[in-house]
């Protein structure tokens, strides 16, 4: 295992559909597969003392599917979040949620807030699952939440230089809906597409990007440890100088 490894991973877990295809199964084989290796992966994390996971579970666009599949999709939420609220009790899991869940049916809401309130003491890392989630739709979210609360507060004096209050960037993060966790160091996508699809677009822009062919339900906690080898051969400058690290 890698010394140098990220704070906060996030996952776009992409390749369920067509995993299932090529296996001669229907779409929602291939989504129940892919909770299967979710539930690897954060075992994996968990156990390599990662302190933040964010998993792209279901994204704003994907209300545009087929009503059966996201049926099929919400019913899996639902089911996975009740089986695995001791687990996650046990093992010091903290669940949290992204997204415009008030888009949800009222009973998966209801499993999130229960699911929350019972991991709420975890300390060992903290689950996010991105559910109705699209990364323009959280920072017009945020924009008008800033609005509805207050002018954003400049923070450069008359001469350029900063003062004691936040930074513009700073105050603006406070009304995203990742306010209290670290911006993702690793950013992973399986399945073989190289783009971001309107995932964590404001937070992502200093992170390490891997791109893998593997779909989701066969990225295991190998293919995940090839990523952190990956990203500790990676050096991070964020603007500076190889020298000035």
């Amino acid at each position: 295992m890698p010394l140098n490894l990220p704070t906060h991973i996030a996952i776009i877990m992409d390749g369920n559909g067509r995993w299932a295809k090529a296996q001669g199964l229907p779409r929602h084989e291939g989504h129940a597969r892919g909770v299967e290796a979710a539930e690897e992966i954060i075992t994996a994390v968990r156990e390599w003392k990662i302190p933040y996971l964010t998993l792209y579970a279901f994204s704003d666009e994907n209300w545009r599917r087929p009503r059966p599949e996201i049926e099929a999709l919400m019913s899996l939420l639902k089911a996975y979040l009740l089986s695995k609220q001791q687990k996650m009790l046990k093992n010091g899991i903290r669940f949290e949620t992204i997204g415009d869940i008030a888009k949800l049916p009222q009973d998966i809401r209801d499993t999130i807030a229960e699911t929350k309130e019972i991991t709420k003491g975890g300390k060992a890392m903290t689950l996010v699952l991105a559910l109705s989630y699209g990364a323009r739709d959280e920072i017009v979210r945020a924009v008008r939440k800033m609005m509805d609360q207050g002018p954003l507060r400049q923070a450069q004096g008359a001469a350029g230089t900063r003062d004691q209050g936040p930074t513009a960037e700073e105050e603006f993060k406070k009304y995203l809906d990742t306010a209290e966790f670290p911006d993702p160091d690793l950013l992973i996508r399986t399945g073989g597409e190289f783009r971001l699809s309107n995932y964590l677009l404001w937070q992502a822009a200093y992170a390490e990007l891997y791109f893998t062919p593997v779909m989701w339900p066969e990225f295991t906690p190998d293919e995940l440890e090839k990523a952190l080898e990956e990203f500790s051969r990676r050096e991070r400058r964020f603007g500076k100088t190889s020298e000035q690290l």
